[in-house]
């Protein structure tokens, strides 16, 4: 079995003396493993840099075998990355939350697509926040945990929508949270697409698609804690905002 396709390197590990095992997002694969010969070489290895874009080559003698990679670099996110904490700490919390909660060999296309836009807006911190938040909402949808956030959950409306239901996932209402208000997340303008979207929105809005991350996501893969470079991210953001 064989197939080529574009990916975005997630992850890189060595194995044995000088080969290395990775992990490519692809948009007709998935996330899928293989071995790379030569991989931990002085050649290869400033190449297989987690964010890589790259054109690889699987091939195995059958499918469920791990097979193995050939790689070309399509183009690097190192140079952005190393350069910049933000943009380091961004593709960190990218590359870990898909290898948290995308199975293997199994194909989400939709998101890889945003995925690649969301990289290539490394660098560019005054977007960057924004955009990585939206993909964050893409990646509770894809996952079966998306919000539903056009009308209140308890009147039905769609005017002062102001926080979400932990339980439901859905949007409330000013007058619809009543006395609950305080049990509830904060529906920030920005997770609307309405506003300008200042930084203190932001984080309001990672408080609550955090929350499902840990709550709902993270308990359906058996209970596992988030990747941390998900709150390094958040408390870079939040410090860097003060």
């Amino acid at each position: 079995m064989e197939w080529r396709d574009q990916g975005i390197l997630l992850s890189s590990r060595r194995h044995g003396e000088s080969a290395a095992i990775i992990e490519v997002f692809t948009p007709s694969m998935g996330r899928f493993a293989g071995v790379v010969h030569g991989g931990a070489s002085r050649r290869l290895a400033p190449i297989l840099q987690p964010g890589a874009q790259l054109d690889v080559a699987w091939r195995a003698r059958l499918a469920d075998h791990l097979g193995t990679y050939k790689v070309e670099l399509l183009r690097s996110r190192a140079v952005v990355s190393l350069s910049d904490r933000m943009a380091l700490a961004g593709l960190n919390t990218v590359t870990a939350l898909l290898m948290f909660c995308l199975p293997e060999r199994e194909v989400h296309g939709a998101l890889y697509a945003r995925t690649e836009a969301l990289l290539d807006l490394l660098g560019q911190n005054e977007v960057w926040p924004l955009a990585y938040l939206k993909w964050e909402l893409a990646l509770l949808e894809e996952t079966g945990f998306g919000l539903d956030l056009t009308a209140c959950a308890a009147t039905g409306g769609n005017d002062q929508l102001a926080y979400v239901s932990p339980r439901s996932g859905r949007a409330v209402s000013l007058s619809g949270a009543g006395e609950w208000a305080d049990r509830l997340l904060p529906l920030p303008p920005c997770l609307l697409g309405q506003g300008m979207a200042p930084d203190v929105e932001i984080l309001q809005g990672f408080e609550t698609t955090g929350f499902f991350l840990r709550e709902r996501l993270a308990v359906q893969l058996g209970n596992k804690p988030l990747p941390a470079a998900r709150q390094r991210f958040v408390d870079l953001f939040a410090a860097q905002m003060d």
